[in-house]
């Protein structure tokens, strides 16, 4: 490979879940970041919101087996758990096109950082967005 062609290939990123059942791989060349407060996403993680990076659903792999998966969801639209742990892993959005990494799932850092907060209009009450980030009510409009 020359050197402009290594340059050129995005570098692997290491992701997994909690008990390490379950392990993925995925570019960092994410398309977009976001804090997202639905109150789908509080459920899945357990948290307040959930931090994710979005990129093309080619760019990801699971290094382990499919097996280790619990599904909610078709093939266009899914949440990914650890079987055994229950991590939330990764999502299938935007009609099977695209996955959504809970960046807290990450090993590695990533280049992207979230940008701006969505579905602030359904956010936990109990919890305050103290940062200058931009806030819309669903999705972004942008």
């Amino acid at each position: 490979m020359t050197g402009s062609a290594a340059a050129q290939k995005a570098r692997r990123l290491s992701g997994g879940c909690f008990c390490n059942a379950v392990r993925y791989e995925v570019e960092d060349a994410f398309i977009y970041a976001a804090n997202c407060h639905c109150s789908g996403c509080r459920r899945a993680t357990g948290s307040a919101f959930k931090p994710f990076a979005g990129i093309e659903r080619e760019k990801f792999s699971l290094v382990t087996n499919e097996d280790e998966l619990l599904i909610y969801g078709d093939d266009t639209a899914q949440d990914c758990h650890c079987a055994r742990c229950g991590s939330l892993l990764y999502s299938v959005v935007r009609d099977g096109a695209f996955v959504h990494v809970p960046m807290g799932t990450l090993i590695d850092a990533p280049t992207i950082r979230p940008n701006h907060h969505i579905f602030v209009g359904s956010k936990a009450s109990w919890f305050v967005i103290t940062d200058d980030l931009p806030q819309y009510q669903e999705h972004a409009v942008e």
